[in-house]
């Protein structure tokens, strides 16, 4: 099948304003079920895009603008040839079938950046899977954890929070439970990372979709024999099809769709309008 994503953020401000360079992360990124068939990308008439692969072999729109500007302007249009994707079709390594995985020296070697303990958090028991269990129940059973612990909350901006205090309000963004359920996985040893992306028509219940047809964030597991397996804390389920990544990385600033800031010599408000449209061609 093929999709067609449109997607406009629009940033208006009540006067002009210096812009920094501005990191931009919408765009899918070629995997084997996910295929670019055409994207174009637009910003400002004055910007300049400079495209780049970042360190995560994220494809990323450097834009730089010369001039002050009352607002800043995103367009993309990108079609996608999609296959179906069983979530649960992969194959595991025997040292991956139970809780928690094996990696050789060198698979430790080169995810040691993926396997940074993060601080403060003092995770309930529900993320902390006996040792010796089948590898994924346990993963299952801490995605659905999360999804039926913390509350689900819109917020468009802002950085992630701290899992602790995640764990402590009891409810958060996409991003927050992201975040959360990484360092749940990492504090046990297990290799995890972070992704941006769109959900167009989530596979869950669809009365208690989470940020269905919108920008999203989740997580992914390294393991042996399956490689990358992704989990969606907030709508409780593992990733297949309908879960298109743009970017990877190791905490929330690596996955954040949009990055800049404005310059001036007081604070000038100002509002933020965004749409997303995800169709079937």
């Amino acid at each position: 099948m093929k999709l067609v994503i449109d997607y406009r953020a629009e940033y208006r401000y009540e006067r002009k304003v210096g812009l920094s360079p501005h990191v931009v992360r919408l765009f899918p990124r070629d995997a084997l079920q996910a295929r670019i068939v055409a994207m174009n990308f637009a910003t400002n008439s004055s910007g300049t895009i400079h495209w780049r692969h970042d360190l995560f072999d994220n494809v990323v729109a450097h834009c730089f603008y010369p001039r002050e500007e009352d607002h800043l302007l995103y367009t993309l249009r990108a079609e996608i040839a999609i296959e179906a994707r069983n979530p649960f079709g992969f194959l595991l390594d025997s040292r991956a079938l139970q809780w928690p995985a094996e990696y050789t020296e060198r698979e430790h070697e080169l995810l040691a950046t993926f396997l940074a303990l993060e601080d403060g958090a003092d995770f309930p028991p529900a993320l902390r899977p006996m040792p010796g269990c089948e590898m994924v129940g346990a993963l299952v059973a801490m995605n659905q954890w999360i999804h039926a612990n913390i509350a689900y909350e819109r917020r468009e901006d802002g950085d992630a929070h701290a899992p602790a205090d995640t764990l402590r309000l009891r409810r958060g963004a996409c991003r927050d439970t992201a975040v959360l359920l990484a360092a749940a996985l990492r504090a046990e040893g297990q290799a995890a990372r972070l992704v941006s992306g769109y959900l167009w028509e989530s596979a869950s219940d669809p009365a208690e979709r989470k940020a269905d047809s919108a920008l999203h964030a989740w997580t992914e597991v390294f393991l042996p024999g399956a490689g990358w397996v992704g989990l969606d804390p907030s709508n409780g389920v593992l990733v297949d099809h309908h879960y298109i990544a743009t970017a990877v990385g190791l905490d929330s600033a690596d996955i954040t769709p949009v990055s800049g800031l404005y310059f001036g010599k007081e604070v000038v408000p100002g509002t933020l309008t965004s749409s997303l449209g995800i169709t079937r061609a």
